[in-house]
Parts: structure tokens; C-alpha cells; sequence
């Protein structure tokens, strides 16, 4: 999980729904496609998994032109997260795709 469970139940109420805000408004700014889906659940999952989606879908997107957009979109939903956190983790490794991709073409 994300460590959400070390807050206070109001505190992890408020730290979730800053998540999602953060998540939703990426969503519809950079990826310009409906919503997904979440199933029903724990609203941890839930919003870990909207998370997850939302840098999948950036990776796909990426090119060398836009991979640091991607990369500070992407740290802006987890810089002040633990370092256990399974979103952060894999915004890590993309960062680490991201460089890959080389310098931008002109």
C-alpha cells in the first residue's frame, strides 16, 4: 500500500483525496481520453490503480520530444511519497525508460 495507513483517519481521507484530484486533472490534461474504469474496492486500490494507469498511459506516449514532460508529470504525482510506495516505484523505472529514449530530435 502507500502508507496511507500511518496517517490519522482524517489525515488519509484528505492525503487520498489530494490523489486523486492530482490523478484526475493529469487524466483529462495530458491524456485527452474518457476516464477508466476502476473496479469497486478498497479506495486505497482504487486509487493506486487509477494511478498506475495514468503513468502507463503517459509511457506509452512517450518520445524523446515530450519525455521530460512525461518525467515531471509523472514525479508530481509521487515526489512526496515513501519510497515503498508501488506508484513511485514504477514512476522510478519509467524515468529510468524515459532516458533511454535519448535526447529530443529536431
Amino acid at each position: 500500500m502507500c502508507g496511507v495507513g500511518t496517517f490519522q483517519p482524517v489525515e488519509a481521507s484528505i492525503t487520498l483525496r489530494n490523489r486523486l484530484v492530482v490523478a484526475t486533472n493529469t487524466w483529462r490534461t495530458h491524456v485527452g481520453q474518457p476516464l477508466p474504469k476502476i473496479p469497486k474496492g478498497n479506495p486505497i486500490d482504487q486509487i493506486e490503480a487509477f494511478e498506475m494507469a495514468l503513468v502507463e498511459k503517459l509511457a506509452a506516449d512517450a518520445n524523446p520530444q515530450n519525455a521530460s514532460e512525461i518525467a515531471e508529470r509523472t514525479w508530481d504525482l509521487v515526489h512526496d511519497r515513501d519510497e515503498t510506495d508501488p506508484v513511485k516505484s514504477r514512476v522510478m523505472e519509467l524515468h529510468a525508460e524515459l532516458l533511454k529514449l535519448g535526447p529530443p530530435t529536431l
